[in-house]
C-alpha cells in the first residue's frame, strides 16, 4: 500500500455486513481545476503534495524534509480490537505508528500516534496530531468548555460552518478555561465527541473539507524547540479518546465515563465506596490550632464523615511557618510551632475515631521565600536574563530533573511511612511559564506523572486526589494516576450545578470532589440552605468544607440526614450510568442508574416564571414498562415508560434552589 489508509466512515454502527459498495475514488468524478490524483481524508494526512487541509504533522530536517506523504503502509492487528498502521515516508526519511482501539466494552475509540526519526541530522516538529477522525456533513454545533478559576465548565456553543473552529492552550497545565474536549452535534441527533489525556499544553481543530465533511484533529500543543528527534528518537502523542453515540451527548458522556474507569487503578484493584470527605480549607485556611481541629474531628465523626484531609498550613521550614502563602513551599517538614509534637498526636485522634486520615500537598511549587529555594534557586524554572513571575507567591519546580522529583519523592514518603496517611490532595496553584532555558512544558508534566507513579507504586493503598485551584487539572491523563477530581474550589451551590454538569459530560461522578460549603458562600458571598448545598453536592463524591462547629442544630440535623442518605445511595450514584437534561423554567436533572431502576435529581436553580410547571420527559425510560415515581412526604405515582419519556413526569411545586430526590422504578 503506497499511503495511509483512507477514512471510509466514522459513525454510529451500522449492520453487519455493510459495504461501501464502491472504492472511494471510484464515488468522486475529478471536478475542475484540481489535481489528477484525487486525495481524500486519510488518517494520516500530509503536507506539500496534494492535500491542501490541515496536515497530522509539521515537521523540518534543517529547513528541509517538511513536505511528507506516505509511501508505505503495513497493517498490524494486535488482539481483537487494536491495529497498528506502520506507515513510511521514505523520501521524507520519518516513520509513524497510528495505534487505534476500537473498545466494544466502552465504545471509544483511542488514537495515538508515534513519529520516528529514520534518517540523517535532527527533527523539528511543530505538531504532531495524535489522531484525526471525520465528522458528516450533517455535524453543524460544537460545544467546548471554557471557564476560569471559581467558575469552570463555561459552556460555549459555535455553529460550525466553513470557517475552521480552533481551540489551544498555551498555560502549561490543563487549564481551567480550555478543557481538553468537546462534544459535536448533527442534525440527525447524532453526537461525536473527544477528549485528549494529557495534562498540559492542548490544541484541537475542525476543519471544513471540500466534500462537505469535516476533519477533527487534536494533540499536544507543542512550542518551538520543544520536540527535536535525533537521529533514531521518537516521540508517542498523547491518548486521543473519540465517540460517537446516537443517543447523543448522553450517549458520548457514557462511553466516556467507562472509558474513564477503564483508565484508573484503585487500590486493591477495585474501587470502594467513596468514603464521605472532610477537608478544612474552609474551616480554618492557615489558621491551624491542635485542639480545633481535634474538636473539629469530633463533630466530623458525630455527623458521619469517613476521612479527615487537613489542608494547607501544616507545614514549614526552619526559618519561618505556612502562615499564609507567601512562603514554605517546598519545605515540607511539619511546622513545630503549630504541631509541637508533629502531626502524628491529630492523625491519630482522627485514626481512633475510626476515620481515615489525608493531607495536603503541593509538590510541583516553591516559594522564594523557603529554605529549599535559598538551597536550590535553580530548581525552579527560569529563564537566564529573563525576570522570574510568581503567581500565588510561588514558582515552578523543574519537574524534568530527577534530582527535584528524587527530593520531592523522599519528603512526601517520609510522612507517608511515619504517619497512617490513606489519601494525598495534590495540588498545582499557577500556570507555568519560564519553561526551562530549552523549552520544556511537556518535561512538567511527564515528570508530575513520573513522581506520582513511583509514590503509588511505593504506597498503592494511598489514593490521590488531583486539584489545580480546583479544576485547573481535569483530564483523561492524569487520572491515570489519581482517583479523584477537586472540580472546582467555588463551592456555591448554585454555580456548582453548571460546572458539575459540565465536568459530567466527559468523567464519572465517582471522581466528582463535590462538597457543602459555608453560608455565605465564600467565593460568591450568596447564602443557600444546607438542604440545597447538600443536595447538589450529593451525586458526586460528597464532601464537607466548612467548620462544622459553626452549624446550627437544624443544619446539623439536616447534614446528617444527608450523608446518612448519601451512604445509602452512592453503590447506585456511582459507577452506574448517568443522564443528564434540562425542563426549562429553570430545571435541570440528571438520572443515574439503567431503565429498570433510576435515581432521578431534579434541580431548580430560581424560582418559577410560570404559572404551571412543565412536565420532565425521561427519554431513557424503556417505553414497554411502566414505572413507579415516589419521593419522600409524597404518595408514589405511575406512569407508562411511553407517557414519561414523550409527555413527561408531572413535578411537584418546588421553591428555588431546591433539589428534588425521585426512585424511578420499573413495574
Amino acid at each position: 500500500m503506497g499511503e495511509a489508509p483512507l477514512w471510509r466512515y466514522w459513525g454510529p454502527r451500522l449492520p453487519d455486513g455493510v459495504t461501501p459498495g464502491a472504492a472511494l475514488r471510484d464515488t468522486r468524478p475529478e471536478p475542475s481545476f484540481a489535481l489528477h490524483f484525487d486525495q481524500p481524508l486519510s488518517i494520516f494526512p500530509g503536507v506539500g503534495l496534494g492535500w491542501f487541509g490541515q496536515s497530522a504533522l509539521l515537521a523540518h530536517r534543517g529547513g528541509g524534509d517538511w513536505a511528507q506523504a506516505i509511501t508505505d503502509c503495513r497493517v498490524e492487528p494486535v488482539g481483537t480490537d487494536t491495529l497498528r498502521f506502520h506507515l513510511t515516508d521514505a523520501a521524507a526519511q520519518v516513520a509513524a505508528i497510528i495505534t487505534a482501539r476500537l473498545d466494544p466494552a466502552t465504545d471509544t475509540l483511542t488514537l495515538s500516534t508515534t513519529l520516528t526519526n529514520s534518517g540523517d541530522g535532527i527533527v523539528d516538529v511543530s505538531w504532531l496530531a495524535a489522531g484525526n477522525v471525520p465528522l458528516p456533513p450533517d455535524a453543524d454545533a460544537v460545544r467546548s468548555w471554557a471557564g476560569r478559576h471559581n467558575s469552570e465548565f463555561v459552556a460555549v456553543d459555535d455553529t460550525l460552518t466553513r470557517s475552521t473552529w480552533r481551540r489551544e492552550n498555551r498555560r502549561g497545565l490543563t487549564s481551567h478555561d480550555c478543557f481538553p474536549g468537546a462534544v459535536v452535534t448533527c442534525a440527525d441527533g447524532t453526537a461525536y465527541g473527544v477528549q485528549l489525556a494529557w495534562s498540559g499544553n492542548h490544541l484541537q481543530q475542525i476543519e471544513w473539507i471540500d466534500d462537505g465533511t469535516r476533519q477533527w484533529q487534536m494533540g499536544e500543543w507543542l512550542a518551538p524547540g520543544e520536540v527535536r528527534l535525533n537521529p533514531g528518537e521518537a516521540i508517542t502523542t498523547p491518548d486521543m479518546l473519540a465517540t460517537v453515540s446516537a443517543e447523543g451527548a448522553n450517549g458520548v458522556a457514557w462511553a466516556f465515563h467507562r472509558a474513564i474507569r477503564a483508565r484508573m487503578t484503585w487500590p486493591g484493584d477495585a474501587m470502594r465506596p467513596r468514603p464521605v470527605h472532610l477537608n478544612t480549607w474552609e474551616g480554618f485556611y492557615f489558621d491551624h490550632d491542635l485542639s480545633a481541629l481535634k474538636e473539629l474531628a469530633d463533630a466530623a465523626a458525630t455527623v458521619g464523615i469517613e476521612r479527615f484531609v487537613l489542608d494547607d498550613g501544616w507545614f514549614g521550614g526552619k526559618a519561618k511557618g505556612r502562615d499564609d502563602d507567601t512562603s514554605s513551599l517546598g519545605d515540607w517538614a511539619v511546622d513545630f510551632r503549630k504541631y509541637p509534637d508533629g502531626l502524628a498526636p491529630l492523625a491519630d485522634h482522627v485514626v481512633g475515631l475510626g476515620m481515615e486520615f489525608g493531607l495536603w500537598v503541593e509538590p510541583e511549587m516553591i516559594n522564594p521565600d523557603s529554605d529549599l529555594y535559598r538551597a536550590h534557586p535553580d530548581w525552579a524554572l527560569h529563564i537566564d536574563g529573563r525576570p522570574l513571575l510568581g503567581a500565588r507567591n510561588q514558582l515552578v519546580l523543574d519537574m524534568g530533573r530527577a534530582d527535584v522529583r528524587d527530593y520531592l519523592f523522599t519528603a512526601i514518603a517520609g510522612h507517608l511511612d511515619s504517619l497512617p496517611i490513606s489519601y494525598l490532595k495534590w495540588d498545582h496553584n499557577r500556570d507555568l511559564t519560564h519553561a526551562g532555558r530549552t523549552p520544556q512544558f511537556r518535561a512538567q508534566v511527564l515528570g508530575a506523572y513520573a513522581l506520582m507513579a513511583r509514590l503509588r507504586s511505593a504506597y498503592p493503598a494511598v489514593e490521590i486526589e488531583a486539584c489545580a485551584g480546583g479544576g485547573g487539572r481535569i483530564d483523561a491523563g492524569i487520572i491515570a494516576h489519581t482517583h479523584r477530581f477537586w472540580t472546582s474550589d467555588c463551592i456555591d451551590a448554585i454555580s456548582r450545578v453548571s460546572i458539575q454538569r459540565g465536568f459530567l459530560q466527559f468523567m464519572p461522578p465517582e471522581v466528582m470532589g463535590s462538597h457543602v460549603g459555608a453560608c455565605p458562600a465564600h467565593s460568591t458571598g450568596r447564602m443557600q440552605s444546607m438542604p440545597f448545598r447538600a443536595g447538589v453536592a450529593l451525586p458526586g463524591h460528597f464532601g464537607v468544607e466548612l467548620d462544622l462547629r459553626q452549624l446550627n442544630a437544624i443544619e446539623t440535623a439536616d447534614l446528617t440526614a444527608t450523608i446518612a442518605r448519601y451512604k445509602t445511595l452512592r453503590d447506585r450514584l456511582h459507577g452506574t450510568r448517568v443522564w443528564q437534561g434540562e425542563a426549562g423554567d429553570s430545571v435541570v436533572w440528571q438520572a443515574h442508574g439503567d431503565s429498570a431502576a433510576l435515581l432521578l435529581l431534579v434541580t431548580r436553580i430560581a424560582p418559577t416564571t410560570q404559572r404551571h410547571l412543565p412536565h420532565l420527559r425521561l427519554p431513557m425510560v424503556d417505553p414497554t414498562r411502566s414505572y413507579r415515581f415516589a419521593r419522600e412526604g409524597a404518595a408514589p405515582i405511575e406512569l407508562d415508560g411511553a407517557w414519561a419519556a414523550r409527555v413527561g413526569l408531572p413535578l411537584p411545586p418546588m421553591r428555588g434552589e431546591e433539589v428534588l430526590i425521585v426512585e424511578v422504578t420499573a413495574l
